[in-house]
């Protein structure tokens, strides 16, 4: 395997480590750490599978399969909806759940999936829109020191962005935007109320100390910064590895957020992979390279207009955002076995049905002669993961 890349540990962000996390302790030694850089198709299958075909929604997924995955949430966007839940994914490898995002309701949708809160190896958060992470501190503030299948009790790593690098424009907030240790340590501080509440009654646990917080910057060969979010010339780095899973990343552009990442979970089942928030780029066929899957955010760029959208917002969310007719391209360069839409926009069934969105998943496979499944990603949903069906 190769080196892993420069990265800031949330307990110590100064000094340079390096260390690979191998064995089964979930507490084994982390990936490697160095100082943050803040400068900055399926045979059988359709093209047209469906949800009721190719994907089903459980509240108890199987305990028999090394690899599994469940789309937590699949809503895009920050507004609340009844229909969806925010963006979330849990992948399950060797009983061990990594979540990748945490949108509103994450927890809640996490339980009901019938996931266990002890089986919590790592959170991954692609970036630090709030769409993406409104529930991640509630994971440990909600479980901290609890028994039973709705706690845990030993360290959870988070992985996530450092620093942008970008001056804060929030009233009584300046300095630099945080990255991921920060965020943490201010969501601490925020909930420090409850938690010396309970402490002082001998009841939990501080949730502070159940996370490892890892900020996950690019390598410096990038040549990456805020004024260049996602060189399209870079090559993945490693991120996390230990005997189960080896993570991936690679920058994606996504407006003036900094750093954005989409994330491969490399398994000797099978590969997912994750697109985070992006706009069109070369970087996704690269990071997902013969994947078994791609979970890719999209938009429907045709119906915007129809819903107001002024022609600004419309030429915005084309830049960071990736137009449905798009994805069947982006499956085909890859040469994924299988494309899973999530991070819907619009989201609303009642403004876009899941039909219409099959219909352009169908025609964007059509036109880019993509052979694999295209499945719509609906919350809860279980997605087959081909190899781990065949092992």
């Amino acid at each position: 395997m190769c080196d892993l890349p420069a990265t800031a540990s949330c307990a110590d962000p100064g000094e340079a480590t390096v260390a690979k996390r191998r064995g089964p302790s979930r507490r084994g030694v982390v990936g490697a750490l160095a100082a943050a850089v803040t400068a900055g198709g399926l045979p059988g299958l359709t093209a047209t599978a469906t949800a009721s075909t190719a994907a089903s929604r459980t509240s108890t997924p199987s305990g028999s399969e090394p690899l599994s995955l469940t789309l937590l949430g699949t809503l895009g966007g920050s507004p609340p909806l009844a229909a969806r839940f925010g963006i979330s994914s849990a992948l399950v490898v060797n009983g061990r759940t990594y979540v990748v995002d945490c949108g509103r309701g994450a927890v809640s949708q996490y339980m009901r999936a019938g996931l266990s809160m002890p089986s919590l190896a790592g959170i991954f958060l692609t970036h630090l829109h709030a769409d993406h992470t409104a529930d991640y501190f509630n994971f440990p503030l909600l479980s901290a020191g609890v028994e039973g299948k709705q706690g845990f009790q030993s360290t959870v790593d988070v992985y996530g962005p450092g620093p942008s690098g970008l001056a804060s424009r929030v009233a009584d907030a300046a300095g630099a935007t945080p990255g991921i240790a920060e965020l943490t340590r201010l969501a601490s501080r925020a909930s420090a109320a409850s938690t010396t509440f309970f402490l002082a009654e001998h009841l939990g646990i501080d949730p502070v100390t159940l996370l490892d917080v890892h900020e996950v910057m690019p390598p410096d060969s990038a040549g990456a910064s805020s004024a260049h979010t996602a060189p399209t010339g870079m090559a993945p780095f490693t991120v996390m590895e230990n005997d189960d899973v080896k993570v991936s990343a690679i920058l994606v552009p996504h407006g003036a957020v900094y750093p954005a990442y989409a994330y491969r979970f490399d398994t000797e089942y099978g590969s997912v992979v994750f697109s985070g928030d992006t706009g069109p780029t070369p970087n996704i066929p690269r990071l997902a390279k013969d994947a078994d899957i791609l979970v890719h955010e999209t938009a429907d760029m045709a119906v915007l207009p129809e819903l107001g959208y002024p022609t600004a917002a419309i030429d915005h969310i084309r830049a960071v955002h990736t137009d449905v007719t798009l994805l069947g391209g982006i499956a085909a360069e890859a040469g994924v076995r299988t494309l899973v839409a999530s991070h819907l926009t619009p989201g609303d069934p009642t403004v876009l049905s899941d039909a219409q969105w099959r219909k352009s998943l169908r025609a964007s496979a059509r036109e880019a002669d993509f052979r694999g499944a295209m499945i719509l990603g609906e919350d809860l949903m279980r997605v087959p993961i081909p190899s781990a069906r065949r092992s």
